[in-house]
């Protein structure tokens, strides 16, 4: 069962970034009450009266449909509860063992270029993962983030689905660390059937979502500092 949300407790945030609120929480987060928690606080980080956030869940086993998501690719509809969503993207499966990763940051200040905050998100994940000793990449005219399984063969990590509004940015990523990677076969995952989902753990690493968060944090100052270049540039 999915902890109350109110479970949630704030962590420090990464040195040098006090603007930006850092929360892991606990345990299964209900997938319903997050995306009310996220729409709330992007509201409140649009008037003012909040700081952005940066937001690490696991969630039951459930499935979220994007924008573009097709009904085909919905293979078992009734294996796991599907809930709409409204970022972009198709169908993504969330459960246990995955790290979620939800993204609110203001836009508006950090720069309005939606293609390039999605770049700068994937080099974020990747940097990440290399700090575990994974070499992730991204792939031409695919969103996500990749890497080569023991087979040979480009497995697929990590997604990212993101929803703007008003130039605050909400959803996210999800990065697969020891989750159940045969529920992953109820869905054609993000519309890719050719592609196979991997994980830390399948790759062989230590498998640790503490590890991943230490990973996230350590690099995200280095990300708030790309966006504050391409808002420059812009």
């Amino acid at each position: 069962m999915a902890n109350a949300p109110d479970m949630s407790t704030p962590d420090t945030a990464p040195a040098g970034i006090a603007t930006v609120e850092w929360r892991i929480s606990p345990g299964l987060t209900d997938y319903a009450f997050a995306v009310e928690r996220m729409e709330t606080r992007a509201a409140a980080i649009r008037a003012g009266t909040a700081p952005e956030l940066i937001w690490l869940v696991e969630h039951p086993p459930l499935i979220t449909a994007g924008t573009s998501a097709a009904p085909e690719e919905l293979i078992l509809p009734d294996r796991f509860p599907v809930h709409r969503s409204g970022r972009g993207g198709r169908h993504t499966y969330h459960g246990p063992g995955q790290r979620v990763g939800y993204v609110l940051l203001d836009l508006d200040r950090r720069g309005r270029d939606i293609r390039r905050f999605v770049e700068t998100l994937e080099g974020w994940l990747i940097a990440a993962l290399a700090r575990l000793g994974i070499a992730a990449y991204t792939a031409e005219g695919r969103i996500g983030i990749w890497v080569t399984d023991a087979a040979g063969r480009e497995a697929k990590i990590g997604a990212i689905g993101i929803r703007v509004r008003r130039w605050v940015s909400f959803h996210g990523f999800a990065l697969n660390v020891a989750p159940a990677l045969d529920h992953f076969g109820a869905i054609v995952p993000c519309g890719l059937p050719e592609f196979p989902v991997t994980s830390i753990a399948a790759l062989g690493f230590e498998a640790l979502m503490a590890r991943l968060d230490e990973a996230l944090a350590a690099e995200f100052p280095r990300f708030l500092n790309i966006l504050a270049a391409n808002a420059v540039d812009s």
